[in-house]
């Protein structure tokens, strides 16, 4: 068993416990709080995401994949503020998250028009790995890219074979966004498939937003997990639906591809404060307090549930030595 990159450091893989594979810590628009008043407060925004983790791990739970990358508003050093004050290992990524196309920035830095052959890319998500993000010395233990409802437009596909190729390069997993309904998650693993990944460590998030059983079972035959990692966001797809179907999967034998979560946050700047009020499930101990209980009635048993939190996220996050 080898080692995980955590935001204090490397653990032993064995440590990680109970984990929630597709969260965040804080979402921000940094451009926009930069110029214009958002009411972003620093210390007080670090306080309640130090509450609301010590909630987490009181409620059970050991780690969480913190999937906020450039994008998304990545910011370690908040992030590093809150991971001193919380008995939880905090796992972050790299990678670029956009739904069409890159920032400008990278326009003429591919590969063809790179002095060294390399797409920037590659070069920005390996520096993450080998130097640690922003000079922080944190070095991420995850890749992250996103597929919507647009497809596979150039700049996405950018992404995904970049993220593909330093995948092969570190070893390091890949957890995706998607859109269920598009069948996205389709589109990514045949990219990664030609890129030469290997699909046992590729989680395709949002998976549990579909009920649609055929398009799941793509994916497994394939060989990748399926995040079911939205629950609580019931706009998407209802919690009893979400538990209907990871029960139904785990008495086809899928529970060890399988991974679960929230996609919740201390600090969303996307959302109105009613619109989050909206989605009163939508938080870090809806599956402790609710989810896993109903899972329990349901007739999931307590091996399928520490495969889905315990065994596979090791299996997925666990790199060996090196990275």
């Amino acid at each position: 068993m080898g080692q995980v990159n955590t935001v204090r450091g490397p653990i032993d893989a064995g440590a990680l416990g109970a984990t929630l594979m597709h969260e965040h810590v804080f979402v921000r628009s940094p451009e926009v709080a930069a110029n214009w008043p958002t009411g972003w407060d620093r210390a007080a925004q670090v306080a309640k995401a130090v509450e609301r983790l010590s909630e987490l791990k009181a409620a059970g739970i050991d780690t969480i994949v913190d999937l906020t990358v450039v994008g998304l508003g990545r910011d370690i050093e908040p992030v590093q503020e809150v991971a001193a004050q919380v008995d939880l290992n905090i796992v972050v990524a790299t990678g670029l998250y956009t739904y069409n196309e890159l920032p400008h920035y990278f326009d003429y830095r591919s590969a063809p028009f790179s002095s060294s052959g390399v797409d920037r890319l590659d070069e920005f998500f390996l520096h993450d790995i080998e130097n640690g993000i922003s000079g922080s010395g944190v070095r991420p233990g995850i890749l992250k890219c996103a597929t919507d409802k647009p497809g596979l437009t150039a700049g996405v596909e950018r992404i995904l074979r970049a993220v593909a190729r330093v995948h092969r390069h570190t070893g390091l997993p890949i957890s995706t966004h998607t859109h269920t309904r598009t069948r996205r998650g389709l589109d990514q693993q045949r990219v990664f498939t030609e890129e030469g990944v290997d699909l046992s460590r590729v989680v395709i998030g949002h998976s549990g937003d579909s009920t649609d059983l055929d398009y799941l079972g793509e994916l497994l035959h394939a060989g990748s997990t399926l995040g079911m990692d939205r629950f609580g966001v019931d706009a998407y797809c209802p919690t009893e639906k979400r538990i209907e179907t990871v029960a139904r999967l785990c008495d086809h034998g899928w529970s060890d591809a399988m991974v679960l979560s929230h996609d919740a946050g201390c600090h969303l700047d996307w959302f109105e404060d009613d619109l989050l009020q909206a989605q009163p499930n939508w938080n870090f101990l809806h599956i402790s307090r609710d989810v896993l209980p109903a899972m329990r009635e349901r007739g999931v048993s307590e091996d399928h549930i520490h495969a889905m939190l315990v065994d596979t996220p090791r299996r997925i996050l666990d790199h060996g030595p090196g990275y």
